[in-house]
């Protein structure tokens, strides 16, 4: 199928799959209603977190591991972001420039993964817990495609190098080895074993049955509209359109919509930014399988591109990057799916053989060091806020930083912060006032 046709059969086929994809996600959260599919009132719980991403998922999960009852709180679950993204697990991949200081905390999400994985893996199994989440170690290729490619990555490559990462050399003969279809006309190769991935919507569906099957959750597909207050401290959500959920800790997950939740502390400024990425999904025939066994991140006249396998016979391509700001979130970019598949052929030529199943877009939350916004927020007078913890602000290592986030949170709520994330306190950019008398009112009843 020739690219012009295929983006215009996956446009189409993409809007019917969102619909569908927005009916598969909710129906991950069947149940029964006094116990999963609250809907409405007031309940009561240990933990309430806003937002069912990856992220919010997660950090449930690894609250009611810690014996915690949990409720969560999307009226759309698993649609937003999470929904679009690839899944892969790559630390060394996603080290940037000037960006250093994230490296401690992929390298320790990346630590975690196994055990976090394990732990969904061991969960129930049943009609509304399937298994698997998609998790592979299956390694990662980089690969350039001209004589600039090869040196931006041998550049970059130094600056792994010097943070104590592995990322060894291959011959294109030795890359064409282990990868047939790849180009014979690439101009380099590394192999990058500590890179892995995941399948975020088999995750968050994994997520969500264990947490149903094993009855350590609740789920309301409502909006969150603000935060419940008491005596100074966070004591829970405000629903939209009446109700609320009680709770000892509050964590507010919901990636761009953090900003706009109502009753935030005094002087907390959650400055996060949309930026837009489309991503596509093809299946690849049978005379093609395997077309990739490792997912294969590659550089094209200077612009980057991955395709990832997924076990199901599909790819994922992506994935664009642009703060264009459209007319519709979720709008995909014609001259992004254009970009992709062209730098997806100079990689892998049989590209063009693929059927496009999805062309998908949607905003991931940046902040202005692209690292999250995640911990307690400080008070007026001193101190944190009690029972309110923010984890927002992930840009493209949400699916990353998934076990690391919820570890951190589970510590938080212990009582026993690891002080090496102080740095990505979500008050970093914000002027808290220095006495209660500066703070608008929050109490509510």
């Amino acid at each position: 199928m020739g690219t012009q046709v295929g983006t215009q059969v996956g446009t189409q086929t993409a809007r019917e799959a969102v619909a569908a994809d927005d009916a598969t996600a909710r129906d991950c959260y069947t149940g029964d209603a006094s116990t999963h599919g609250i809907t409405a009132g007031d309940i009561t719980a240990d933990v309430a977190v806003i937002g069912g991403g990856v992220i919010g998922h997660g950090i449930a999960f690894e609250a009611s591991r810690a014996g915690r009852s949990v409720v969560l709180i999307d009226d759309s679950p698993g649609t937003g972001a999470s929904w679009a993204a690839a899944g892969m697990l790559a630390p060394v991949s996603e080290l940037h420039y000037q960006e250093e200081q994230l490296l401690e905390l992929m390298l320790e999400s990346s630590r975690l993964w196994p055990g976090f994985a394990a732990g969904l893996d061991a969960g129930p199994v049943g009609q509304d817990s399937r298994a698997g989440t998609g998790y592979l170690t299956t390694p990662t290729l980089a690969v350039g495609a001209d004589a600039a490619d090869r040196r931006a990555l041998a550049d970059l490559r130094e600056v792994q190098k010097a943070c104590g990462l592995s990322v060894e050399p291959l011959t294109v003969r030795e890359a064409r080895g282990r990868e047939p279809l790849l180009s014979p006309g690439i101009s380099c190769a590394f192999d990058i074993p500590a890179d892995h991935q995941v399948d975020p919507r088999l995750l968050i569906a994994r997520i969500a049955g264990v947490l149903a099957a094993e009855d350590r959750g609740s789920f309301i597909r409502r909006r969150a509209a603000g935060l419940l207050w008491q005596d100074g401290n966070v004591a829970g959500v405000r629903l939209d359109g009446g109700g609320n959920v009680r709770a000892a800790e509050t964590v507010v997950a919901n990636g761009l919509g953090a900003a706009d939740l109502g009753e935030l502390p005094a002087g907390l400024t959650l400055p996060l930014r949309p930026v837009y990425g489309d991503i596509l999904r093809l299946r690849v025939p049978a005379h093609l399988q395997p077309l990739l066994t490792a997912t294969v991140r590659g550089m094209v006249r200077g612009v980057p591109v991955y395709i990832v396998p997924r076990q199901d016979g599909t790819v994922v391509i992506g994935a664009t990057q642009r703060e264009d700001g459209p007319s519709d979130p979720q709008a995909v970019s014609a001259g992004g799916v254009y970009q992709l598949l062209r730098d997806a052929q100079q990689l892998v030529p049989a590209v063009a053989e693929l059927e496009l199943l999805e062309a998908t877009a949607r905003a991931r939350p940046g902040t202005p060091d692209n690292a999250p916004l995640l911990g307690r927020v400080g008070r007026p007078g001193g101190g944190d806020v009690p029972g309110l913890i923010i984890a927002t602000g992930f840009f493209r290592h949400g699916v990353l930083l998934t076990p690391a986030a919820a570890a951190v949170c589970r510590q938080l709520m212990d009582g026993t912060p690891d002080p090496r994330w102080a740095g990505f306190r979500p008050d970093r950019f914000s002027r808290i006032p220095d006495t209660f008398g500066d703070s608008p009112k929050k109490e509510a009843a």
